[in-house]
């Protein structure tokens, strides 16, 4: 181990476009492939690590632990993190979130565990690279917490940028970079409109009633592959108007998969920002509440806006570089 550094990472929260769902064991196991289609975006989760003055282990995120033994903490992520490196204590972690961590849809609780596993590789003075952390990140919560969930949050926040993951009967992921000109690239950041509902939700329950409804909506399920495997033509073309269609489609095939992924209200302001003038869109993230995303032609942003004005807008770019580890220091 390194003695007396600390060590700062970032991964970057995420959008998914197209696909959500299909990175669910239950389904890429038995119907596979599954395909998501998704882009890290420039708000971040960034975990600090330093070494502890004395053999204590402190943790601290919208709470503060101080507990002597590994098991002790409350944490599941961060105790089974350490578990997983062997780091058994003489440690500090403190966790920040541009935005809010919980509930929101766009991957928080897999992207700070990317982030510690980055941090933690850094501190015992090992190489991580984002094949590894999405591995392991996978790992922790599917295999050792059994967190119902999919794959697909792990792998673009170590990974960045606008992608294409395909999960194979087999677990191994295919991962594949969306290809555009600069100003299609930028045309597309444009289009993008996100917007906070102000609900929070619990994706763990969702998760359960989407495994335990799969088999009745097979063919929904397949129809969103096949999307997810248009989309990046439409992306490749430039064509907004197309890939709004595409999300708008599979926003109805997913909100349709099991109970609490809509809802009258959440339907209510979708279809305001529809009928101000987006191309397509769907609510980000497992559903429930979080944010709405909107593709948009840049000339009717305002529009789609002024229509949903009690809305918080948060604009938006691209992250393209994954996780990182952004400091280093005595």
């Amino acid at each position: 181990m390194i003695e007396n550094s600390m060590y700062m990472a970032r991964a970057p929260l995420r959008i998914t476009f197209v696909g959500g769902g299909t990175d669910i064991a239950d389904f890429y196991r038995s119907h596979g492939p599954g395909i998501c289609v998704s882009a890290a975006i420039d708000k971040y989760i960034f975990v600090l690590v330093n070494k502890k003055f004395d053999s204590q282990i402190r943790v601290s995120y919208s709470k503060t632990e101080i507990v002597d033994t590994v098991a002790e903490i409350q944490h599941p992520t961060v105790r089974e993190a350490l578990k997983y490196l062997g780091i058994d204590g003489g440690i500090e972690i403190v966790s920040i979130s541009d935005i809010p961590s919980q509930g929101t849809g766009l991957g928080s609780s897999s992207t700070f565990l990317v982030s510690l596993l980055h941090a933690l590789h850094s501190y015992i003075g090992q190489f991580a690279s984002a094949s590894t952390l999405a591995q392991e990140a996978v790992k922790i919560e599917r295999e050792i917490l059994r967190e119902p969930g999919g794959k697909q949050d792990q792998y673009i926040a170590a990974y960045g940028g606008v992608r294409s993951f395909t999960f194979q009967p087999d677990e191994s992921v295919k991962v594949t970079p969306i290809i555009m000109k600069q100003a299609e690239l930028q045309r597309l950041q444009s289009a993008i409109l996100l917007l906070y509902t102000g609900k929070t939700r619990a994706s763990t329950e969702i998760h359960r009633k989407q495994s335990q409804g799969m088999h009745q909506n097979i063919k929904s399920y397949e129809r969103m592959v096949q999307i997810a495997e248009e989309f990046p033509r439409s992306l490749n073309k430039g064509d907004l108007e197309e890939a709004g269609r595409l999300v708008d489609e599979n926003w109805k095939l997913k909100s349709g998969l099991a109970d609490g992924i809509s809802s009258e209200s959440i339907s209510a302001l979708y279809e305001k920002g529809i009928r101000a003038g987006a191309y397509g869109g769907k609510l980000v993230g497992a559903g429930g509440g979080g944010f709405l995303l909107f593709i948009v032609d840049p000339d009717r942003r305002s529009s789609v806006k002024e229509a949903l004005h009690d809305l918080r807008e948060v604009e938006v770019g691209f992250d393209y570089n994954g996780s990182s580890i952004i400091y280093v220091g005595d």
